[in-house]
């Protein structure tokens, strides 16, 4: 499987949106390798992360972004679930599962009901290690033309999850213990 190929189904490589694609998924892929390396107890498939990390954003074109090249009509919030539809029709149903489950640090029914969001009534949260590895790494980076590769501290990813509920925060937190480099 070829990551590349596929983008390029959906991003013109000298546009804006494919810039902003590019340059954050192979920050987040980086993060999400060195992340895997430091948990091997875990069994984290490293190459099936690579090809995930590097399409997990596969669905931003579709939503109204503007600032990162993006012009379609739907809030940013649902890249992912779009991602997921996207990558189901090219029969890539384990890196689909992905896209939609690494926003934020993955939304239940009761989130997407009691925030109104405007998401499908599913759960929407990393289960398999690979998917909590690329959502963890993803809370590193943002694309804001500033600092588009540039890591967030983590008092600002803390401090972006808040809006979603302190609950939102615990998860991350956990996920930053479960994946701290052991001494072996």
């Amino acid at each position: 499987m070829n990551p590349d190929k596929i983008i390029q189904k959906y991003y013109k490589p000298n546009s804006k949106s494919y810039r902003f694609f590019i340059e954050h998924s192979k920050a987040v892929t980086k993060k999400a390798l060195e992340t895997a390396k430091n948990v091997p107890h875990l069994k984290p498939n490293l190459k099936f992360i690579k090809e995930a990390t590097m399409l997990h954003d596969i669905g931003i074109f579709l939503t109204n972004a503007p600032q990162i090249g993006c012009f379609g009509d739907k809030p940013y919030i649902c890249h992912g679930y779009l991602g997921r539809k996207i990558l189901e029709k090219e029969n890539l149903p384990k890196h689909a599962l992905v896209c939609e489950r690494h926003v934020g640090v993955g939304f239940s029914i009761q989130d997407i009901k009691k925030d109104k969001l405007p998401l499908p009534k599913r759960n929407m949260i990393p289960i398999s290690i690979e998917e909590q590895i690329i959502c963890f790494a993803d809370k590193f980076f943002s694309k804001d033309e500033k600092s588009l590769i540039k890591e967030k501290s983590l008092l600002r990813i803390k401090q972006g999850l808040t809006r979603f509920g302190k609950h939102k925060v615990k998860i991350f937190n956990n996920w930053l213990k479960k994946f701290k480099k052991k001494n072996i």
